[in-house]
């Protein structure tokens, strides 16, 4: 069994923040404003959020490097894709196979929080794969 992760960072509004997390990805807050992200703890704090750039190579697309990433089994990648179109969440990338047919075949999507944040999101049909490619 793997053992979450714990990550803080900044954000702009706690309210926004609240919105987004909680109501647009479903994710339970915690007693502070942190989040139970698809089982890892992630920590919100008022604050700059941290610079990035498009300097990260998926296919042929440019996307912004650092982000934060999560892995879910296909199934709940598909639900949360369609849970974030739903909502109007605007896609840095939208949901794809880029590496269809090859190993470590994938499905991804970036997109950002309402403070900036890049988050990535890939699925997979079989967590063997997560590794591979």
């Amino acid at each position: 069994m793997l053992t979450p992760f714990h990550l803080a960072y900044h954000v702009t509004s706690l309210d926004e923040a609240r919105a987004f997390y909680g109501g647009v990805l479903g994710c339970r807050e915690g007693t502070w404003v942190d989040f139970d992200f698809f089982g890892h703890q992630i920590s919100l704090h008022l604050g700059e959020p941290f610079r990035t750039t498009n300097t990260g190579k998926v296919g042929d697309h440019m996307v912004p490097m650092p982000h934060l990433g999560l892995v879910l089994h296909l199934p709940e990648w598909r639900a949360l894709a369609d849970r974030l179109s739903a909502a109007g969440v605007a896609f840095v990338l939208p949901p794809q196979v880029p590496f269809q047919g090859q190993p470590g075949e994938q499905w991804t999507m970036f997109f950002r929080d309402p403070s900036g944040n890049p988050i990535e999101v890939k699925g997979f049909a079989r967590m063997e794969g997560v590794f591979q490619g």
